[in-house]
């Protein structure tokens, strides 16, 4: 039972888990992997008191869902789960959970890995950090660039150095 969501209102760990566990065990799961991320109290300019998460209505949920059939097909996992919050969140709230769930932690952990690295460049959702009572939209990272290609670059095999 894969699942993605988005949602304005805060998370249980637990209750995402056990749903994750419930259908997955029962498909032969013996590794669950997930991840929380946080908002940050800072960026490079210094402290912020927070973030504003915008989404496109039906689009967002949409790419939430093919990102995970995209793991399920690359990875040999059982079952997987994605919620990530939108609105305005302070410092250390939850904003976004990832699960996952094969036979063996190492597909687990991979597919929870690809997920993360690939949300940020396939998924609309548009940030801005409140700074001094002032909010600012976020550029995309050149590190979650080079996160994401890492895994598109593995899809087209080894790459070659020729002098």
């Amino acid at each position: 039972m894969v699942f993605a969501r988005v949602q304005s209102n805060d998370f249980s760990q637990q209750q995402l888990y056990d749903e994750l566990a419930a259908d997955s065990v029962l498909q032969g799961a013996g590794a669950i992997v997930t991840f929380t991320g946080l908002v940050r109290d800072f960026n490079a300019q210094g402290g912020i008191q927070g973030i504003e998460l915008e989404y496109y209505p039906g689009m967002t949920e949409s790419a939430l869902e093919a990102l995970l059939a995209q793991a399920s097909q690359r990875f040999d996992i059982v079952d997987a789960g994605i919620v990530h919050r939108v609105g305005k969140l302070g410092s250390h709230a939850q904003i976004v959970w990832v699960g996952t769930a094969s036979q063996h932690r190492e597909q687990a952990f991979l597919a929870a890995t690809y997920i993360m690295d690939m949300l940020k460049q396939s998924v609309p959702i548009w940030k801005k950090e409140w700074q001094d009572d002032e909010a600012c939209w976020v550029a995309a990272k050149a590190d979650d660039d080079k996160a994401a290609m890492r895994w598109l670059s593995a899809e087209k095999g080894p790459l070659c150095n020729k002098a």
